[in-house]
């Protein structure tokens, strides 16, 4: 399912939309004023390069937000696509409209905090990018996102770490293969 503007206007009382594995919330070419909160589930926000390549940008499990804030900010078309990794259920933030919702968005503290971890991860993973070999983003990845190995698939894991299938399989076996402390 397709999130549309007919499913916006029927569930804006609640804002609490449930959604299925492959689901679609947004698509690259969109100008987009809408954040995701992800009350159950897994979604992530991907690009797809000119090579038909995809390039996961981020996961959002239980409790993160997920949104294209460069399309939000500068009103540009968003370079992303926004789907569902496994069924979910959704609190969609509609900047334009403010609407409140259960998850009391207008709540600053709130707001702050849950911009805040979305920067830090970001920053950490740009910092990685730029300074770190692909073992060390892979140990940062299971950091950041705890049990995540289990409930991806390892060619998504492998793009959004900048490496190949078979070179996440190869550090995987390598830690594997080193002692416990």
């Amino acid at each position: 399912m397709e999130i549309t503007n007919k499913t916006l206007n029927i569930s804006k009382e609640r804002n609490i939309v449930r959604l299925k594995k492959r689901d679609m919330l947004q698509r690259e070419g969109e100008i987009t004023t809408k954040a995701f909160y992800v009350k159950k589930g897994l979604l992530r926000s991907y690009t797809i390069d000119d090579n038909g390549k995809e390039h996961i940008f981020m996961f959002a499990p239980r409790e993160w937000v997920i949104a294209d804030l460069e399309s939000q900010e500068f009103n540009r078309p968003t370079k992303l696509f926004i789907d569902c990794i496994e069924d979910s259920e959704v609190i969609i933030l509609d900047r334009n409209t403010g609407i409140k919702t259960e998850l009391n968005v207008d709540n600053l503290k709130i707001r702050i905090n849950l911009l805040s971890r979305r920067i830090a991860v970001l920053q950490r993973r740009v910092l990685l990018l730029m300074s770190s070999n692909a073992r060390e983003r892979y140990e940062l990845f299971l950091e950041t996102y705890p049990n995540m190995v289990k409930r991806v698939p390892q060619r998504m894991i492998a793009s959004y770490l900048g490496v190949t299938p078979q070179a996440l399989s190869s550090i995987r076996g390598k830690i594997k293969k080193m002692p416990k402390n």
